[in-house]
């Protein structure tokens, strides 16, 4: 699962991968996660199947949802 995500500048950005930190601890499952100003590259995927797995989609669903 990819997905990219706009932000008008480096703090907000900054600050939205921190709460997808903060929800990758608490499920622990943890994305690829690249950002610069103004966007940041979410990427999940379950490294043990190589491939994606129930817990995929639920993260997913979650980062959607900040």
């Amino acid at each position: 699962i990819f997905k990219k995500f706009k932000f008008k500048n480096f703090k907000n950005t900054i600050e939205f991968v921190n709460k997808v930190g903060t929800i990758a601890e608490n499920e622990k499952h943890h994305p690829d996660i690249s950002f610069g100003w103004g966007y940041c590259l979410i990427m999940i995927h379950t490294h043990a199947i190589k491939g994606l797995s129930l817990n995929d989609f639920i993260l997913a669903a979650k980062i959607d949802q900040i």
